[in-house]
């Protein structure tokens, strides 16, 4: 099965940023679309971007539309999730999904693996 490492979380002031990585080993498939999301105690967790096997098409949630930039490097299996302007309500643990289909989901349940979660700390 595919086997997903984030790394890069950390402690950043608000206004700064940080880039997350996500490094895939394990069962390769293609048309696998990538996801970011975010969890706090206590809350669902919530979609942040997500974007298809080739690239061509990304989606943000709302609350970081305009902040935050979904990439990835299929040679290199790696997905990114570039963070600018950075919030104290961005304070989460953040992990890494992907699922064996192109189409973009935004829902946890349409994603097959996931990584252990990276945490981010912003503060004020």
């Amino acid at each position: 099965q595919v086997q997903l490492v984030e790394s890069g979380g950390g402690l950043v002031q608000a206004g700064g940023s940080l880039r997350l990585s996500c490094a895939a080993s394990g069962r390769a498939f293609s048309s696998a679309a990538m996801a970011w999301f975010r969890q706090v105690p206590g809350k669902e967790r919530e979609f942040v971007a997500a974007i298809t096997w080739s690239g061509g098409s990304t989606r943000y949630g709302d609350s970081v539309k305009g902040r935050f930039t979904i990439s990835r490097d299929n040679a290199k299996n790696m997905a990114y999730l570039q963070m600018n302007s950075l919030k104290p309500e961005d304070t989460a643990v953040y992990f890494c999904a992907a699922r064996s289909a192109s189409l973009i989901a935004s829902t946890q349940s349409r994603y097959d693996y996931w990584g252990q979660g990276t945490q981010v700390t912003v503060s004020s």
